[in-house]
């Protein structure tokens, strides 16, 4: 089977490096603003339905994204050469395809297939799927990536994980999809951090920034949120998203890849000594869940976990897109804590410090049934 590319969204990395198995809605105007989206869920939609519109980032907030990729870019060459080295001891085979989740886990996906060609000195087919949380994974994007390589390990990847939602969101998925077409699939999630402690594949289970958290598109190959409305897509369409032509003058996607693939020769003798201490696979724990539980309880009438956003990298997200009414940081002197600070700031949120708390961040979303 040879795979069609005509009508899927178009990206500013180069094409050897991913294919999005996405349809291209680039030509349609879905973004609405911050306030009538927090509206639209309020009423029963599903953020797929919607974009968050995506500004330029302001000058100071490009220098906090710079300055946090300055600081971790030898820890995160360090994290994907553990990752890859990893997955090739969990799948048996070197015959592997990464499956990235688009948008968070589309560079991730990139710098493992870059360390596996220069280290491994092997060739990973990479694509980029969603999942969407309460809708599962793209089926058909699945289905097509087992029809192009029915004998390979799909290793499916993200950036990080929160409270767990989309590791059970896949683990759903594939339990489904492996009832219908008999596929032998696997649920384990190959993250760089793991801090909900949800994953069984990971680098790390540290709470930290990673730098394309930070940004949006700008650092995602100008790549949008993935996108499920029936408006646009039929039922045997792959998900959708947007390029955003218009930011590339702002784009970094490709200088984050660079300069983090630029280190792994040097980091290569730590990550050596790194993965002796890994297991094939670790236990979860899901010790980041019951704390989101119990949070919910404290903040919420429902209790409803949908509205806490775990981890630095969610809190980062919720701040970028959402309208969180509070902050919660383990202790506001964190390095990885700078840009949270920042945009709390730029938005007046205000933050209260919990000692103790699991994660270094927690974003509590504004909600009619807050206590």
């Amino acid at each position: 089977m040879d795979l069609n590319l005509d009508g899927l969204v178009k990206s500013s990395y180069p094409a050897e490096d991913i294919t999005f198995l996405l349809k291209d809605l680039s030509d349609v105007q879905i973004e609405s603003s911050v306030e009538s989206r927090e509206q639209l869920f309020q009423s029963g939609s599903h953020y797929s339905e919607s974009l968050p519109i995506e500004n330029r980032p302001t000058s100071e907030y490009t220098k906090l994204y710079k300055q946090s990729l300055l600081d971790s870019a030898d820890h995160i060459a360090q994290l994907v050469g553990v990752l890859c080295r990893r997955v090739r001891r969990f799948a048996g085979t070197d015959d592997v395809v990464i499956v990235s989740l688009a948008r968070a886990g589309s560079p991730i996906g990139i710098l493992m297939k870059q360390y596996a060609e220069k280290h491994l000195k092997l060739n990973w087919p990479h694509f980029s799927i969603s999942i969407l949380r309460g809708k599962g994974i793209d089926e058909k994007a699945v289905r097509t990536i087992k029809e192009l390589y029915p004998k390979s390990h799909l290793q499916f990847v993200d950036g990080w994980t929160g409270k767990g939602a989309i590791q059970n969101e896949l683990t759903k998925s594939i339990q489904k999809l492996n009832a219908a077409y008999d596929f032998n699939l696997n649920d384990d999630l190959a993250v760089l951090t793991d801090p909900g402690e949800c994953a069984t594949l990971f680098a790390t289970r540290e709470d930290f920034l990673i730098p394309n958290a930070c940004l949006n598109s700008t650092v995602s190959g100008l790549v949008s949120r993935t996108v499920l409305n029936n408006a646009f897509q039929g039922a045997d369409d792959f998900h959708g998203a947007k390029y955003y032509a218009d930011l590339a003058e702002v784009d970094v996607s490709n200088e984050f890849i660079e300069n983090i693939s630029s280190r792994f020769q040097d980091q290569e003798p730590v990550i050596i000594e790194l993965i002796k201490d890994f297991p094939i696979t670790n236990e979860r724990t899901w010790k980041g869940m019951q704390e989101v539980e119990s949070i919910a309880r404290k903040f919420y009438k429902t209790a409803d976990i949908s509205k806490v956003k775990p981890s630095v990298g969610e809190t980062t997200r919720v701040l970028l897109r959402r309208k969180p009414f509070k902050i919660l940081l383990s202790d506001d002197k964190h390095p990885s804590l700078r840009h949270i600070l920042l945009l709390c700031k730029e938005k007046n949120i205000p933050t209260e410090i919990v000692p103790g708390l699991f994660y270094l961040a927690i974003g509590l979303i504004e909600s009619e049934d807050r206590l």
